[in-house]
């Protein structure tokens, strides 16, 4: 599986490392109505644009056990970061692609994040939203009432608001896993392995090394 994202000239962006969860968001678009002294009431109004998260790090070097791609592509960490940024400030939509799924849309860089932590240096850490893109479409409308003619109106997309919430993040255990590689893919730094075991001391047990493929390990 990789995640990819497409420019206009066909030019892949592939992100070297794949994130643990993604979080594709669907809200129900609706016009709220103040009717005098009867209170709001709501008017649905069609599906609002999705929303899709994720996170995951740019690595400054190459580690074939959780790396897409090959070693001679792997993009510097700054220069990846410099190229979300460029996302960031398109005007024209990309197309974001997950392989072996049915998501491939045409998206716009909402928002991303970059965070450096120490222990690991040179890796860069990011937060990434893209919100898909769809064309506007033109339909008619009736015009003021008296003059019997009708209009052309433009139908606009409205923007969802952003889930806020924190969540308890977790991992699943799959084989070959250690606590410091996990504790790499998801914190960004292998010596926080021992925070994971702490956290997860009851399901593990008194041998950090004896972690099983299928439990659900609690992050920080």
């Amino acid at each position: 599986m990789e995640f990819v994202l497409r420019d206009g000239k066909g030019k892949d962006f592939l992100f070297p490392v794949n994130p643990e969860e993604v979080t594709i968001s669907r809200q129900k678009g609706l016009d709220t109505v103040n009717i005098l002294s009867s209170g709001e009431f709501d008017f649905p109004q069609g599906d609002k644009v999705k929303e899709i998260s994720f996170a995951s790090f740019f690595p400054k070097t190459f580690d074939e056990s959780f790396c897409r791609g090959k070693e001679e592509e792997l993009p510097d960490p700054q220069t990846a970061m410099n190229k979300l940024n460029e996302f960031l400030a398109l005007k024209t939509p990309l197309r974001f692609i997950i392989s072996k799924t049915a998501v491939n849309v045409p998206v716009f860089v909402a928002s991303h994040q970059s965070t450096f932590r120490g222990g690991e240096p040179g890796d860069v850490s990011f937060e990434i939203t893209l919100r898909t893109w769809r064309e506007l479409k033109v339909m008619k409308t009736a015009a003021g009432a008296g003059n019997g003619k009708a209009a052309n109106a433009t139908a606009i997309n409205k923007k969802p608001r952003v889930d806020m919430k924190a969540k308890n993040k977790t991992y699943t255990v799959k084989p070959g896993d250690s606590l410091s590689k996990i504790a790499k893919l998801e914190l960004g730094n292998s010596s926080e392995w021992n925070r994971i075991y702490q956290l997860n001391k009851k399901l593990i047990g008194n041998n950090p090394n004896a972690i099983k493929p299928g439990q659900k390990l609690v992050l920080p």
